[in-house]
């Protein structure tokens, strides 16, 4: 009987393992993954550059951490509502739109600090429009992708999506420290706004299908009331919903704390602080690669369980630490376990999800990740914190992940099969 020659063989399983095959069989993907990565690593650099001036005008902590709330808060209050949109309008246009909005936020917030007219009322002000404009443009952003891989190729494009966040979140907070040293504040924000010309770039240059608006469209609150009944109603939407919540609200707030962390549990200053995030990031990257290579062809109800329980138990294991040669590496799997976590929940969430219904699906995920993750779980985090100590925070918040996780996956084990 003929065999494959081994060199062959070997191609076939590079490329069927390759995590970037799905950049290079899809020219639109390709062009929305290097513009979106690249607008991010700007978007990083402002976010640094934000909470550095409003430590500068204010130099009170809670308004440092007001800035990013007030930011999170229209996620909250219009996400529902932007889903509707996303599901009755032409995704792309709405994405070109958001971004161009976004654009020229940034290049208000320049003006206003080159300028030295920047008050701790603009920067509230800017950052709840920015807000405005992320609550429309990620649910949008988030059903489109389906229409740059199709539903096969889905769960690599989006754990490639995830890979180009993390390396935009180590990429972008150490050039905006050089730019703030070297040029000042005011120039990050200039460079985000550059960062969003090449995205703006990079949308107008996709081809995507006509748009055909669904016909016979109620009003708009009947219609996120639908989407709520819908995600309720079913049951594998519903758990993997419940754990996104609990890993956004009581997960994800070790982020928050890491700055007490590193100092008072760890003993170490900024320099090992940002060796931290850093072995976030990196583990983070590292799990989207693996997802984007193995693609469809893992169980990704049960990783999904699995990542996600292991992500609290490793969250216990810092919240214990206190040391820092041991705090990097528990970080590193973190940040893959964190990373997994999202990843496969977004794209579990977009396959079970039917066409008529996907915006309102991704904006009922976005008001938990970027939103609620924001506003409540920063501030349960900072008062347990404050009350008992971070460690408890974080502990107590690993708890609350491993029991939703548990009793989700244990109630409902035909996720296992997805």
């Amino acid at each position: 009987m003929h065999q494959t020659p081994l060199h062959v063989r070997s191609i076939r399983t590079f490329r069927r393992n390759n995590p970037f095959r799905v950049l290079a069989e899809y020219r639109n993907f390709r062009i929305f993954w290097f513009g979106q990565t690249s607008s991010l690593i700007g978007t990083w650099m402002q976010t640094m550059a934000q909470g550095w001036l409003a430590l500068e005008l204010t130099n009170n902590a809670f308004l440092v951490a007001f800035v990013g709330t007030v930011g999170a808060l229209p996620v909250v209050a219009l996400s529902l509502q932007a889903g509707v949109v996303a599901d009755r309008y032409d995704k792309l246009k709405l994405v070109r739109a958001m971004q161009a909005l976004m654009l020229c936020e940034a290049l208000a917030l320049f003006a206003f600090t080159v300028t030295g007219r920047i008050t701790i009322g603009w920067l509230l002000a800017l950052a709840a429009t920015n807000g405005v404009f992320s609550a429309f443009e990620i649910p949008a952003r988030q059903a489109m992708m389906v229409e740059l891989v199709g539903r096969e190729d889905l769960p690599g494009a989006i754990a490639l999506n995830s890979s180009g966040f993390n390396i935009a979140r180590i990429i972008g907070p150490a050039i905006g420290a050089v730019v703030i040293a070297s040029a000042g504040l005011a120039w990050c924000f200039a460079l985000n706004a550059a960062s969003y010309l090449a995205v703006l770039v990079s949308l107008f240059l996709i081809r995507l299908p006509w748009f055909e608006r669904p016909a016979n469209v109620g009003s708009g609150s009947a219609a996120v009331r639908e989407g709520v009944r819908y995600i309720l109603h079913t049951p594998e939407i519903r758990v993997v919903m419940a754990t996104v919540t609990a890993v956004s609200i009581f997960g994800v707030s070790y982020l928050t704390l890491m700055p007490v962390v590193a100092r008072d549990r760890l003993g170490t200053g900024a320099g090992g602080y940002g060796s931290l995030l850093t072995a976030v990031g990196i583990g983070g990257l590292a799990g989207a690669l693996f997802l984007a290579a193995v693609g469809s062809r893992v169980q990704r109800g049960r990783l999904l369980a699995t990542a996600t329980s292991g992500f609290a138990i490793l969250l216990l294991v810092l919240a214990a630490t206190t040391r820092f040669e041991l705090a990097w590496p528990l970080l590193l799997a973190t940040g893959c376990g964190m990373i997994l976590n999202g990843a496969l929940s977004n794209s579990i969430l977009q396959t079970l999800a039917p066409d008529e219904f996907r915006g309102r699906i991704m904006a009922a995920y976005s008001l938990v990740v970027v939103g609620l993750s924001q506003v409540v779980g920063n501030v349960f985090a900072g008062v347990v914190a404050r009350a008992f100590g971070p460690q408890w925070a974080i502990g107590g918040g690993a708890v609350i992940v491993l029991a939703s996780c548990w009793w989700g996956f244990v109630r409902h084990r035909e996720l296992a099969s997805i």
